[in-house]
């Protein structure tokens, strides 16, 4: 099954990290948030990728071109004996990337049409390069057969930045919750597709998947919902950048399902 990965936006929530490099390309633990989630993928069995590259994805591509001598030491003969050896761990999965070019303007829905090409398999997954979940992605392919719609979409319970104080009549103080859930449920991507979804985008530049096209889909009663109540983790801003360091840090990565 192949899992195609948004990865083109501008991030223009975090130009202190953006301005030099893809949103993707924002390095947790070293290591970018791209590679988390492919990670995560890889564990649950996937590794055929299709990434979908926009702003600054010449970045992308060198990483992936370049990827034992980015993530391993290596010593490099030089001079009429070229050679090149890597000291480091074997990855644990054997992953298959295509890059693919979809536009520095393109909106998601335009990226996901310009991929057709490239998705192999009649069920694929398309999500976010930026948000980080403990998903159970076998569960969730496994709901996407067993309703027979065409798609589904995981949605979470977003947590409020505030705590939420409960006030009476009188102004008294009656209870307090500290960054509680709060009602209704929301897109966490990791969309589980079949590939007929592609009749239902027509590729423009301004195309937003997540608007006419899931839209409609719903209008037709062919969008279903998985509902997760594990942990996700969008990383929008300078602060939850900074947040996600710090949980992987202290040990704290819940997003880390593999060994």
């Amino acid at each position: 099954m192949d899992v195609v990965i948004l990865c083109g936006g501008q991030g223009a929530r975090m130009r202190e990290e953006t301005e030099y490099r893809p949103k993707p390309m924002v390095e947790v633990g070293s290591r970018p948030l791209l590679w988390h989630i492919m990670r995560l993928f890889g564990h649950h069995g996937l590794n055929r990728f299709v990434l979908c590259l926009g702003y600054k994805g010449s970045m992308i591509k060198d990483y992936f071109l370049n990827y034992e001598a980015m993530t391993q030491d290596c010593t490099v003969a030089v001079g009429s004996r070229r050679q090149v050896w890597y000291h480091g761990t074997q990855e644990p999965f054997d992953f298959e990337v295509t890059l693919a070019d979809t536009g520095v303007e393109t909106n998601t829905g335009g990226r996901v049409k310009r991929i057709e090409q490239h998705v192999k398999s009649d069920t694929f997954i398309v999500t976010y390069g930026d948000g980080l979940s403990d998903v159970d992605v076998g569960k969730l392919v496994a709901f996407h057969k067993a309703h027979g719609r065409l798609a589904t979409v995981t949605t979470v319970q977003p947590v409020s930045r505030f705590g939420v104080t409960m006030i009476d009549e009188r102004s008294q103080v009656t209870s307090f919750s500290e960054k509680p859930k709060v009602e209704g449920w929301v897109n966490a991507g990791f969309l589980v597709l079949n590939r007929r979804v592609f009749d239902y985008l027509k590729g423009g530049d301004a195309e937003i998947l997540e608007t006419e096209p899931l839209e409609r889909l719903a209008a037709e009663g062919q969008l279903m919902a998985y509902k997760h109540d594990g942990f996700f983790f969008p990383v929008d801003t300078y602060r939850d950048y900074l947040q996600v360091n710090e949980l992987w840090k202290e040990g704290r990565a819940s997003w880390k399902v593999w060994g």
